[in-house]
């Protein structure tokens, strides 16, 4: 046990959340059984789902409290293989939360494609034409550079073979985007079998940033 000052507020906050997040991760889809996981960093501190939980079991208490560095500092669990890539990202990003999911659509995409084009004016919220990440297995610091490279422009990134990762400032805003890119890979996959689909250009979605800014929206949805 490392020597650190919890903030028991917003840790404790932060569990909670976790605990709601992954129950609705799954009753909507976006992961199965134990599949994915979400965490929030807390200032020098990342917490995040446990390993080999079901997420409708999974209680407050079972929530992983970790330094940047990997080291346990609270939770009764055991704590997820792919903290390396959470950390990775909370250092090169700013996030304050990350989800990752395994949603269907997502998958799908991965093995088929090299990246999600620009099918709809609100990929802009995701930072634009989203690419996917050359499979490396799950849980190593291949993966975690991959998608940290990607996330360095993008709030989401795409693992082949694997699922999605979505960053924001707060859980609710890095789960509504991994709905999002959720969304935009079913509208991908419906358009292709129309025949072959229209992708905005990069002078279309210049144009959907400025508009965005002008409105100060906080993103392409609406």
């Amino acid at each position: 046990m490392v020597d650190t000052n919890l903030n028991l507020d917003a840790t404790g906050q932060a569990q909670k959340d976790l605990v709601v997040f992954g129950r609705r991760m799954l009753a909507e889809g976006l992961a199965i059984g134990t599949a994915g996981n979400l965490s929030i960093r807390v200032d020098d501190l990342i917490a995040i789902t446990p390993s080999s939980i079901p997420y409708a079991d999974v209680e407050t208490e079972d929530i992983c409290v970790l330094t940047l560095d990997g080291e346990q500092v609270s939770g009764r669990a055991k704590v997820s293989s792919e903290w390396p890539m959470h950390s990775g990202i909370y250092r090169t990003t700013g996030a304050r939360a990350v989800v990752h999911t395994h949603s269907p659509e997502v998958v799908a995409l991965s093995v088929s494609r090299e990246e999600l084009p620009a099918i709809h004016y609100a990929i802009h919220a995701l930072g634009g034409p989203v690419p996917v990440v050359g499979y490396t297995r799950f849980g190593t610091d291949g993966l975690a550079r991959g998608v940290a490279d990607v996330l360095a422009s993008r709030t989401a990134a795409i693992l082949s073979n694997h699922g999605a990762v979505t960053f924001g400032d707060t859980i609710a805003q890095a789960y509504e985007r991994a709905h999002l890119l959720e969304w935009l890979a079913g509208v991908y996959r419906l358009s292709l079998a129309y025949g072959s689909p229209r992708i905005l250009s990069t002078e279309e979605m210049a144009e959907v940033a400025a508009e965005v800014s002008r409105r100060r929206y906080g993103g392409a949805t609406q």
